[in-house]
């Protein structure tokens, strides 16, 4: 238990000989220290699910997360030990604003694959309608492709069509007349073979000619209309028709999810504001912490620090005026204490 809990405190980021001092602060940093660590496990399961549904490879998947939980846990554990207990906490408010902004995009950063998992049923189910959306709008794009020629050929058709049936009307006509003049029930009512027979027949004749190219003008427009046809359904046939699970098709299917359902937008809320909660956690447990021993170790330290600095300084501005001071005096022959006692 003294191991798990010595491996916290490494992880709270604690100066831990002086955090030995001041035992009554362990507990507290040991607490930050876990939240911490558990923080980057939930960061190295998220990044491992998410690069597993982009390459399928498990060796890469894990190598991520590895990376990932590694660099969010460091990251948090600066954060963190970075912060430091003031004397108003308005002071400490504004210092921990910067790193609350980032412990929240980080939070939101972890929870989306962890979101697309749990909603996983739900997101399969709309890839599905996706995939037929898409589908269609790619039968659409295609069939528009050629859409102008197969209006076209339509159009003339429909024209010989019309045509056709106005030149059999008039074939019948005129066979009819041509019928009625052989047998004398019409026309000059003689029953008669002769030249006007002759006439109406060849006009008639005539009449069905026109009527036979026409019939293969139509013939020719349907053939090519079918191979129109034929070539749009090779084209749609040919269409890469590959399953919508990638990573960004899953975010957009949990998009629509969450709009369509309210239940699922609220917990799709709920489960984004706990992340937001345990990667916010350490920072908010610093602000909240009362001052303890171990603030004020650290301030002795800084203090320390900053005077021996100050003394250090000033110990080098002497030296170097009395350096210069020399040089001065060796230029100009006097002695180096000359020039002040003057002065004085």
């Amino acid at each position: 238990m003294l191991r798990i809990r010595q491996f916290f405190l490494i992880c709270s980021g604690a100066h831990l000989p002086m955090l030995r001092r001041a035992p009554s602060e362990l507990n507290k940093y040991a607490g930050i220290g876990a939240t911490v660590f558990f923080t980057g496990v939930f960061a190295a399961i998220s990044a491992g699910y998410a690069l597993w549904t982009v390459f399928q490879q498990a060796w890469i998947a894990a190598l991520f997360a590895l990376v990932w939980g590694l660099m969010i846990f460091n990251l948090d554990r600066y954060i963190v030990s970075s912060m430091k207990k003031r004397e108003r906490f308005g002071q400490e408010l504004w210092m921990a604003t910067p790193r609350i902004v980032l412990a929240v995009l980080i939070a939101i950063v972890i929870s989306k694959p962890l979101e697309l998992k749990i909603f996983d049923t739900e997101i399969q189910a709309e890839l599905i309608i996706m995939e037929q959306q898409k589908f269609r709008e790619q039968e659409t794009r295609v069939s528009e492709r050629y859409l102008s020629r197969s209006n076209e050929l339509k159009s003339r058709l429909t024209a010989v069509q019309q045509e056709m049936a106005v030149q059999a009307a008039r074939r019948d006509t005129l066979q009819l007349i041509a019928q009625q003049e052989a047998d004398g029930t019409g026309g000059s009512r003689v029953k008669n073979l002769g030249p006007i027979y002759k006439a109406k027949k060849a006009d008639a004749d005539s009449a069905s000619a026109v009527l036979a190219s026409l019939a293969l003008r139509q013939q020719a427009l349907r053939a090519e209309l079918a191979k129109v046809d034929s070539t749009v359904a090779a084209d749609i046939t040919g269409l890469q028709r590959g399953r919508l699970n990638g990573m960004a098709s899953r975010l957009e299917a949990l998009g629509r999810v969450t709009a369509a359902s309210q239940p699922i937008r609220w917990a799709n809320w709920f489960i984004m504001l706990l992340f937001i909660a345990i990667e916010t956690a350490p920072v908010f447990v610093k602000l909240i912490s009362p001052r303890g021993p171990y603030d004020d170790l650290q301030d002795q330290h800084e203090f320390t620090f900053a005077m021996h600095r100050k003394e250090k300084k000033a110990i080098l501005q002497m030296e170097t005026e009395e350096r210069i001071a020399k040089k001065e005096a060796e230029k100009t022959g006097r002695p180096a204490g000359e020039g002040r006692t003057a002065f004085s």
